[in-house]
């Protein structure tokens, strides 16, 4: 596996810290990333180029279940995770079991916090705004990608 990218909350924690020390910036994201496609690629590539690294942090499959429902996620958690990390836009990532990330966001600290354009800075979590708002991070919201979303390809699959 992708020995080195796949860390835990405390490992991710230390490596922001040692970017920090080095005036270089971490940008966090998180997700299910249940069935990679386009969009995410497009999305995590303009999210990388907003630092100096892009660490991912992955819903664990109870959060997803606990998300999307009983049929997902589709992909178990350490194939989600060994995708993500073969990316070479992806440098960290990170599994997390709660529902949402406001108690990785608040170990991890990250300088910059990307979110897709299905969410506007008042319609984040308040929890995970919070500890954002605490740690000093920016916040920024990439546009989406048109007709590219998990959902649309499996409604498309189930249509075909």
């Amino acid at each position: 596996m992708h020995e080195g990218r796949i860390v835990c909350a405390e490992e991710l924690a230390r490596l922001r810290d040692a970017m920090d020390r080095d005036g270089r910036r971490l940008v966090f994201t998180n997700g299910c990333f249940d069935l990679l496609h386009a969009g995410h690629v497009r999305y995590l590539r303009q999210a990388r180029n907003l630092g100096d690294a892009l660490a991912v942090g992955l819903n664990s499959d109870r959060s997803v279940r606990e998300l999307k429902g009983d049929g997902r996620p589709l992909n178990t958690q350490e194939d989600r995770a060994e995708v993500l990390a073969a990316l070479g836009c992806v440098d960290y990532v990170v599994i997390f079991g709660d529902k949402r990330a406001t108690g990785l966001l608040r170990t991890v600290r990250p300088h910059i916090y990307a979110k897709g354009g299905d969410y506007t800075p008042a319609s984040l979590d308040a929890g995970e705004r919070a500890a954002l708002e605490d740690a000093g991070a920016e916040i920024e919201i990439l546009p989406m990608v048109p007709g590219r979303s998990t959902t649309s390809v499996l409604e498309r699959m189930r249509a075909a």
